[in-house]
């Protein structure tokens, strides 16, 4: 057993706990099946353009993760969306900026896809693609939360029947997000603009952001999530045919590009009451959005309180 507890996926839930762990003292290590850190704290380079692709920026409500922030923006890695309302931040110089900056100093596996969790002699195994598996006394799942309950099915393991009801029925609104370059700057507002009515939820130019120094305008344009659900099988080409003509005077300037961004599960439809799951009897937690709230600090504070339940002697 060469780790004593392992935490699947890496993003902001899983990082915080991860860390918050490892301060105490624990021996910990993440798996992440993606390149990247942060999770839905997404960039994505097109070209000579570069897109905040996921989460657009986030806000703080609690005075805990206000803290957490102001400590953040003192270390520069998160600053107020320039010309935004004032509870807006983002991730400096991108918002995957976050992400990176969180797991530095954690022993983080990328692009170590976990297929299942089982338990193995009172251990957990994990099971990852094209690697050998893994086994480490304590195992969390911070992953959005079907993903999360499919591993625990593959490996067949069996929640109480209570809990596993409740969780079941939590679903996520799929996103899609198309990655417009533009010949010219655009007609984007620099904070961004919601938009109320047709397939487009929320648009917002990276360049004016300060995500993006390619000069032009590389817009970030997200479907409602009516719209994603319905087209999310949609290709690049019948997207873009699709919301483009719609939103041709928000643009402003000539489409050169786009790409599509997809996210099977972006926000929970609704959020378990507890901010997390912590099963002493099996040595598994669960964590993340759909059991903290369907926000960038709902998922930090689930994050946080599953380490704090995992402490020496927690019970519950």
């Amino acid at each position: 057993m060469d780790k004593t507890i392992a935490v699947v996926g890496a993003g902001i839930s899983g990082l915080l706990l991860a860390r918050a762990l490892t301060a105490r003292g624990e021996d910990v290590v993440v798996f992440e099946k993606s390149r990247g850190f942060g999770g839905r704290l997404a960039t994505k380079r097109v070209g000579e353009a570069t897109f905040d692709s996921g989460a657009q920026y986030f806000t703080v409500k609690s005075e805990r993760f206000a803290a957490m922030v102001a400590e953040w923006a003192a270390a520069g890695v998160v600053v107020p969306w320039p010309g935004a309302p004032a509870h807006r931040w983002i991730a400096k110089p991108s918002m995957n900026a976050l992400g990176k900056f969180l797991a530095d100093g954690l022993d983080v596996r990328r692009e170590a896809k976990v297929l299942k969790v089982q338990r193995e002699d009172s251990e957990w195994e994990l099971t990852i693609e094209n690697q050998p598996s893994w086994r480490a006394r304590r195992v969390v799942l911070t992953a959005p939360l079907p993903q999360s309950l499919a591993l625990l099915k593959a490996g067949g393991v069996g929640l109480p029947n209570k809990l596993a009801g409740e969780l079941a029925v939590l679903t996520y609104h799929p996103c899609l997000a198309l990655l417009v370059t533009l010949g010219g700057a655009s007609a984007v507002p620099a904070e961004g603009v919601a938009l109320a009515a047709g397939p487009v939820r929320w648009m917002a130019d990276n360049t004016k952001k300060g995500i993006s120094s390619g000069g032009v305008g590389a817009v970030t344009v997200h479907l409602s999530p009516a719209s994603a659900t319905e087209h999310y099988a949609k290709t690049e080409a019948e997207l873009a045919a699709l919301v483009l003509p719609g939103i041709a005077e928000q643009l402003g300037a000539p489409v050169v590009n786009v790409a599509v961004q997809r996210w099977k599960f972006s926000e929970p439809v609704a959020s378990y009451a507890p901010r997390c799951v912590w099963l002493p009897e099996l040595g598994l937690g669960l964590a993340g959005d759909a059991l903290g709230g369907p926000r960038v600090e709902g998922a930090a504070l689930s994050g946080l309180e599953l380490a704090e339940r995992m402490a020496v002697g927690a019970t519950a």
